[in-house]
């Protein structure tokens, strides 16, 4: 079963709208784009084009890429002090010479767009309502909408980064799933691998999951964005002549369709439902704040 997650993005958004709709005013992101980094270029526009569908009022802040940490500071203040900004969003990366850590904790955790914040992050540890990582949160909504059993079943996440990897580790346990969370360091990552009925891929590393990695009958949440440029890497993976610019996983594509009994595909998979996620957190920030 391959699993749709641009159907489940669509769900998610038709059942938003009256949600908007029913507030006071519209619900107000502010998105901080610091830079010229295409990608996040990208996924900015995608989230300001989500917002203009459902209804949301979106407002972008684009600091130049020397900005200072002071500077981003200030700006986030301000945003946190602004009525009508219900939701904030900095887009990641920051550049180097920025404190990310502490442009994160300067927002109001009542306006984390992204469930990033301590004080959030610490809400989802204790198992409490609270703005949920989207990407994490997405996968949850595939697993659900798809009806894939989650009590009692082994669950593996490769990769623990703050925005995936952990709060993605820490839902899996909440829905009573027993959980093991693989690294860098990991031992024997394949052997790991094996054991899990519920596979999430969140390494960063084109095709890493291979064969050898992927039980028969598993569920593979394939996580990963990868951007694959050589050719020749792209033939190795997909085994035929692919574009000059190619769309993979962390998952190998060919290995993950052979033994999963369900998968998400690349693109088209998680990719949908962070955006569908942020939207919804929005809703809810400005919910509570409006009520």
């Amino acid at each position: 079963m391959i699993l749709d997650g641009i159907k489940i993005r669509d769900q998610i958004l038709a059942e938003a709208k009256p949600r908007v709709a029913a507030l006071p005013r519209p619900p107000g992101l502010a998105v901080v784009l610091v830079g010229e980094d295409p990608a996040s270029e990208i996924y900015v526009r995608n989230k300001i084009k989500a917002c203009h569908d459902l209804g949301i009022h979106s407002e972008k802040y684009t600091p130049p890429p020397t900005v200072t940490t002071a500077e981003l500071l200030t700006l986030v203040r301000q945003l946190n002090q602004q009525e009508t900004v219900d939701s904030i969003l900095v887009q990641m990366p920051l550049p180097a010479q920025v404190d990310t850590a502490a442009v994160l904790a300067a927002i109001d955790p009542r306006k984390d767009a992204d469930g990033f914040h301590p004080y959030n992050a610490g809400l989802l540890l204790a198992g409490q309502p609270a703005p949920r990582a989207c990407t994490p949160a997405g996968v949850m909504e595939i697993l659900r909408r798809c009806q894939i059993p989650l009590e009692g079943k082994r669950a593996v996440v490769v990769g623990r980064s703050e925005i995936v990897g952990k709060p993605m580790a820490l839902m899996l346990l909440e829905a009573n799933c027993t959980v093991t969370l693989c690294h860098s360091r990991t031992r024997d990552l394949a052997a790991e691998c094996r054991r899990a009925e519920i596979l999430v891929a969140a390494i960063g590393k084109p095709a890493f999951l291979t064969r050898e990695h992927i039980s028969k009958g598993a569920v593979v949440i394939d996580v990963g964005i990868n951007r694959i440029t050589d050719p020749a890497q792209a033939e190795r993976i997909f085994g035929r002549q692919e574009r000059p610019s190619t769309i993979v996983g962390d998952a190998h594509p060919l290995h993950m369709a052979e033994l999963a009994s369900a998968y998400t595909p690349v693109p088209g998979g998680v990719g949908p439902l962070t955006i569908a996620m942020l939207m919804l957190n929005t809703i809810q920030l400005a919910e509570r704040r409006q009520a």
